[in-house]
């Protein structure tokens, strides 16, 4: 995962929050559909963008690096531990 996948990832939750809150959705059908359309925006955007930059925007990279992840794992972990403790 690059920047630009983040990018439009953030872009579908935010416009997925604005939808809900101006609809003011209730219960879960109606915030599915809210959530439907946020990520119809933001696909359609990613795949405008694509055309435009001659690449795909999705990779299989992530985007920490492996130590990085590794330390992440580890405060999960050790926060899990505490919790069950």
């Amino acid at each position: 995962m690059d920047e630009l996948e983040l990018i439009f990832g953030m872009l579908g939750e935010k416009v997925t929050t604005e939808i809900t809150i101006n609809k003011n959705a209730q219960g879960l059908n109606e915030c599915s559909v809210a959530a439907r359309q946020g990520g119809e925006v933001a696909g359609n955007a990613r795949k405008e963008a694509e055309e435009k930059i001659g690449r795909s925007i999705v990779s299989e990279d992530n985007f920490l690096s492996v130590p990085e992840r590794k330390k992440k794992k580890k405060k999960k972990k050790s926060a899990w531990l505490k919790i069950t403790n």
